[in-house]
């Protein structure tokens, strides 16, 4: 069975798309996205998640604002009574204050993944992937002064992601979660609150992990070894892991994962401009082929989206990743 290449989700932004915002500006630039993903020779293309693209949060690229601000039932005006109680959370200390102030009942509100979603479908015939960041990061950034409860909170957060995600029958949806990572005592309220999405979605089912990428930085501390027991629990076809730039000592704790869960393997350092040249990829990938056997390793991709990077850094990335793949299988 061929290794698959794909992108994690982001990709930086065109510079005139930042003066531009329309629709039919934004229409513009996901064709230049997907067409040099397309280029590049990638198998299963995303939307760069320009979709989700906000002037006023482009430090984040909309993996948290953009839903947030969108659902009802939180608040994203804050006074500093909020901003003192986001930061006593010390596994925050990486954003300055919350997203938003839960106040009641969360609903989606005007959140519409299904229209991002036909938005981006009519501009490739390749294979796409949709990425939603999933319920516990969105959990972690919240202040909850209604639900008294994480888990309850998280759950509620599940309910409005799913029943966005079940209206998608893109080939791949993809949960985004950069602080279960850091975090794997939160896995008992994560786990059944992420099953929760992952069972309302009808294609093949992905759940992207890395140690946060803000600024080229890793936010998250920990081994991925902890997390085996919360991956085995998932409700998943493959994972999207980070290791690139962790490197690959990790890679035997993975004998140990669910065999009917794919191991999606980071093979493109996205905190570094460097390119990584296609012998280096192949090897990255016989490396971890070797430890768990190629059948278990169904893609191959960034450690994390590309939105940091010049755009030239990261087409060259691309062109690296599948000409490894080439290289590692024996194509021309």
């Amino acid at each position: 069975m061929s290794i698959l290449t794909t992108v994690v989700g982001s990709y930086p932004i065109p510079h005139w798309l930042q003066g531009d915002s329309s629709r039919l500006t934004l229409r513009d630039a996901i064709m230049v996205v997907l067409k040099t993903q397309e280029l590049a020779g990638i198998d299963v293309v995303a939307d760069g998640e320009l979709n989700r693209f906000d002037p006023s949060h482009p430090e984040t690229n909309g993996m948290i604002d953009y839903f947030i601000s969108r659902m009802d039932g939180i608040r994203t005006r804050f006074a500093l009574s909020d901003i003192e109680a986001f930061r006593a959370d010390s596994g925050l200390a990486y954003r300055t204050g919350p997203a938003g102030i839960v106040t009641g009942p969360v609903s989606s509100g005007v959140l519409n993944l299904p229209r991002d979603y036909e938005f981006t479908r009519g501009l490739t015939t390749k294979p796409v992937k949709f990425t939603c960041t999933g319920p516990h990061m969105l959990t972690k950034v919240l202040t909850d002064r209604h639900y008294q409860s994480r888990p309850a909170l998280c759950m509620a957060v599940a309910g409005v992601l799913r029943r966005q995600l079940e209206a998608i029958d893109a080939q791949i949806i993809q949960l985004d979660e950069a602080n279960i990572s850091g975090h794997p005592e939160d896995a008992e309220w994560a786990l059944p609150a992420l099953n929760h999405v992952l069972d309302g979605i009808a294609g093949t089912r992905a759940l992207h992990i890395c140690f946060g990428n803000y600024g080229g930085q890793s936010v998250q501390k920990g081994f991925w070894r902890s997390l085996l027991p919360f991956l085995n629990g998932l409700h998943v076809d493959h994972l999207v892991l980070e290791f690139a730039r962790r490197g690959y000592s990790e890679i035997e704790h993975f004998q140990d994962l669910n065999p009917s869960i794919g191991l999606g393997l980071g093979v493109v350092d996205i905190k570094d401009n460097g390119v990584e040249s296609p012998s280096l990829i192949a090897e990255r990938i016989e490396l971890a082929a070797n430890a768990l056997g190629a059948e278990r390793i169904p893609f191959i991709h960034p450690d994390c989206g590309f939105w940091m990077l010049q755009r030239n850094v990261a087409d060259r990335k691309m062109r690296a990743l599948v000409e490894g793949r080439n290289l590692f299988e024996g194509r021309s």
